[in-house]
């Protein structure tokens, strides 16, 4: 017998009233709707979710954010970056952001500003399919607002471009749902960073996706930090294309939530593209960060590194399920895929499952996984040093978790993500 997710599905729906957009907004949302409504609940028997149970998260009653929330008493978050743009509940919230001139051809701000756009029409659902899971068709049948990035041919900008996601605060459970569509034209280079803080509220569901199109020759710096609250859930969708000779360096630190999900799922449209995909995620008591990964290799020549690391500690648990295909047409790749986790307590717990799945017959590919506790040897080589306890667990772990925060070539997110680390080894 099917489990339909519909109970939970028109529980939601039912309780929006959504702003009017354009008639091809409308069928988008109205095809999602028809999808999330005969979507099958996760369940633990669909690989995707074999090791993500989702019972307690469907057992929740979240309110939809459908109309722009006013964002009293928030502040705009400290950042030198002349690129500031803030997101309330899912809405863009001018008064908190700060946009500084841009270069010619560039658009950044609002999604809804920019509905009637050829280019969002042409790319907003091009890449995230509604049927793929309840979640991301709910996210399509309630389309509002997110951020719009599309720069022009050629467009290099040094300073980084930072988007804080905030949370209002509300009596009641909210579903936030923000739909973020990037555009990296030909030739440009710039760096995105996405904050995700804890809010006002409690108990609140951020449900995102997102769509990113890197064209020809373009570098695009992607760095997201996830702190939310540890009553929070969290999913995040990121739906990736590169064309030909393009480099793609993304890095995600998940910290936060009770539970935390990322999917990223990318794909190759020409020849020499680059995916370099990291991730270091830090789980406690209470605590699930899972990561997922779909990357499939169909063009020629094309690279991609994908590096996780988990730091496990109290009764924490972790997913990690990479997966690489590399279709017969994709000779000459080079994939590596890695996932190491340092468990700091007995309770600690992690499901980890590197997936290759080689079709062609010239390629460079390998994968693996390591779990494994803090080394005693390494413990009492520095013990004799004179460095105590507690310090050289630090230090090892420092260090362990470097290899990733050092990818983020921002100074002050290295030593934001350093100074995160330090305070919850602190608490151990």
């Amino acid at each position: 017998m099917k489990h339909s997710a519909s109970n939970w599905i028109t529980d939601i729906l039912q309780q929006q009233d959504l702003p009017p957009v354009s008639d091809w907004l409308s069928d988008l949302r109205r095809k999602a709707r028809d999808q999330a409504n005969q979507l099958p609940l996760p369940r633990r028997k669909q690989e995707a979710w074999r090791y993500s149970r989702v019972d307690a998260l469907l057992k929740q009653s979240f309110t939809p954010v459908v109309q722009p929330p006013n964002g009293s008493g928030l502040e705009m978050p400290q950042s030198l970056s002349p690129h500031v743009l803030v997101f309330v509940d899912g809405w863009f919230n001018p008064a908190l952001s700060r946009i500084s001139d841009l270069p010619q051809g560039m658009v950044l701000g609002s999604l809804r500003e920019h509905l009637d756009d050829a280019s969002v029409k042409a790319h907003l659902g091009s890449l995230a399919n509604s049927g793929e899971n309840l979640f991301s068709a709910l996210n399509s049948a309630l389309i509002n607002d997110g951020l719009l990035l599309k720069t022009g041919t050629g467009t290099e900008i040094e300073s980084p471009i930072e988007v804080f996601y905030l949370n209002s605060q509300a009596e009641q459970p909210l579903l936030t749902q923000p739909r973020n569509l990037i555009l990296v034209e030909e030739n440009s280079k710039l760096t995105l960073v996405e904050h995700f803080l804890p809010g006002m509220g409690s108990g609140y569901f951020h449900n995102a996706t997102t769509e990113i199109h890197v064209r020809e020759k373009a570098r695009f710096y992607h760095y997201r930090i996830q702190d939310e609250a540890t009553d929070a859930w969290h999913l995040s969708n990121i739906h990736l294309v590169q064309a030909a000779s393009s480099h793609y360096h993304g890095i995600t630190l998940s910290f936060g939530g009770k539970w935390a999900r990322t999917e990223y799922k990318t794909r190759f449209a020409g020849e020499q593209a680059i995916c370099d995909l990291r991730g270091l995620y830090l789980v406690g008591d209470q605590q699930l960060s899972d990561f997922h990964l779909d990357i499939h290799h169909d063009q020629p020549a094309c690279h991609s590194r994908e590096q996780f690391k988990g730091l496990l500690h109290g009764k924490g648990r972790a997913v990690f399920d990479g997966r690489i295909l590399v279709e017969r047409i994709a000779q000459l790749t080079d994939a590596q895929l890695t996932n190491d986790n340092l468990m700091l307590t007995r309770d600690a717990e992690v499901d980890t499952k590197p997936q290759l799945e080689i079709y062609a017959d010239d390629v460079k590919c390998s994968h693996g996984t390591t779990v494994g506790q803090l080394d005693p040897q390494q413990l009492f080589y520095l013990r004799t040093r004179g460095i105590e306890e507690q310090q050289a667990i630090h230090m090892l772990c420092a260090g362990f978790a470097g290899e990733i925060i050092e990818h983020m070539h921002l100074p002050h997110l290295r030593e934001q993500a350093g100074e995160r680390l330090r305070r919850t080894l602190d608490r151990l």
